[in-house]
């Protein structure tokens, strides 16, 4: 039979018969078909069927030993291609040096300073020598323990060595405060807000596929300018008063915005106090540093004739003062999702924000100028009434008017 004639004739068979068969069987059917021509067969069968000489080879094998494989394998254990961390040793610990340069390897390698996604990896590795997939990169992090992680805000650096007395004394002097009923309040400014149609973080519900749309951009606006919000939250009833200025955020305006809290809130509240007391950051418009801060409050106690109590967290750790997570974080979720296009705006959800706790804010807009760069000289502060508490009077202090005025 002429050799073309074969080839069609061994094809006809393979295409009625290679739907019933498994890769098993098929490598079995054309070993059998090979072996009945005799010489050439293999060369052959491999043409019409376009299964490879090796894959045929394989199956005469098969059927000439005398251990076949088992009914439920197709081929014999330990075939197919070895794994790539079986065929390179190496492989699993060099990808550990990459991922984790400063701890493992050579602390000056590129992908110190670069993004380590499973394809730079990949990259990385074929440069090195060994070449896999970024799929093979991802499943052998997976295997050693590695996945997806953000940074989380845990370090908070040296920390001072009377950090935790100074938490205790801020603690007591509160409660003291209120067993008194003398008022004491958290103050701290919230992150200023760029004004305009501008993206802002979170979502609200809006018929699907029409979302609100804003500037692609978040460049200023120096027409819109700028809100910044400073807060003053009193620690015994659970409301606040926000003072959204649009000038700097400086000692003299959150000293004013005490003022405005003191004026149209806690003198209601507590107008037979001789005290107030104020816990707040170490930094910042309020910073115990500042002595514009402490000159300013010298002339709020001169006005109203309060005894000015300060109280202020150490530094490195602002996350514990209480303004952050009583207030600041339910005004941030009032308005998340919507653009802060106004001042009105602002003031608006500011004033708007409510929980079910009971909390209740104050929101007042503060068109007033505060330049910046006002000092404090040494005359100035020299005549301050400052008295220094015995432990860590930088820290804690009171500010006493003086005794020619008393005017609330």
């Amino acid at each position: 039979m002429p050799e073309a004639t074969v080839v069609e004739w061994i094809r006809g068979k393979f295409v009625g018969i290679v739907g019933e068969l498994d890769e098993r069987g098929r490598r079995r059917w054309t070993a059998i078909e090979a072996a009945s021509l005799g010489r050439g067969g293999i060369a052959a069968v491999a043409e019409a069927t376009g299964i490879s000489d090796r894959t045929i080879r394989n199956g005469i094998r098969e059927l000439r030993t005398a251990t076949p494989c088992s009914s439920d394998r197709q081929r014999k254990p330990g075939a197919g291609r070895r794994a790539r961390e079986e065929e390179w040793p190496e492989l699993i610990g060099t990808l550990e040096t990459l991922v984790e340069p400063a701890a493992r390897g050579d602390p000056m390698s590129p992908l110190r300073w670069t993004c380590k996604s499973t394809r730079t990896l990949a990259a990385e590795l074929k440069r090195l020598g060994f070449p896999v997939s970024r799929t093979k990169v991802a499943e052998l992090l997976k295997r050693k323990g590695y996945s997806l992680q953000a940074n989380r805000k845990t370090s908070e650096g040296k920390q001072h060595p009377d950090r935790n007395a100074q938490f205790e004394h801020i603690n007591r002097r509160v409660m003291a405060c209120q067993r008194r009923e003398q008022p004491a309040v958290s103050v701290d400014t919230k992150k200023k807000e760029v004004l305009g149609n501008r993206k802002n973080s979170g979502r609200t519900y809006r018929p699907k596929g029409k979302p609100r749309e804003v500037d692609t951009h978040d460049f200023p606006d120096e027409k819109l300018g700028k809100a910044i919000p400073y807060g003053v939250y009193d620690l015994g009833n659970n409301d606040a008063w926000v003072s959204v200025g649009i000038d700097h955020d400086t000692a003299e305006f959150a000293v004013a915005s005490v003022a405005q809290w003191w004026k149209r809130m806690g003198r209601k509240r507590y107008g037979a106090a001789n005290r107030l007391l104020i816990t707040g950051d170490s930094g910042g418009s309020n910073g115990h540093r500042n002595r514009l801060w402490k000159a300013e409050l010298q002339r709020f106690a001169n006005r109203t004739g309060l005894i000015v109590e300060v109280c202020h967290f150490p530094p490195g750790t602002s996350k514990w003062n209480k303004i952050e997570h009583r207030l600041f974080c339910h005004i941030t979720r009032n308005w998340q999702g919507i653009p802060l296009e106004t001042r009105e705006i602002v003031v608006n959800l500011i004033g708007s924000t409510r929980t079910t706790q009971g909390l209740e804010v104050h929101a007042w807009l503060d068109e007033r100028e505060y330049p910046k760069g006002r000092k404090v000289s040494d005359d100035e502060f020299a005549e301050l009434h400052i008295r220094r508490h015995k432990f860590q009077g930088d820290w804690n202090y009171e500010i006493h008017p003086k005794k020619t005025s008393s005017i609330r």
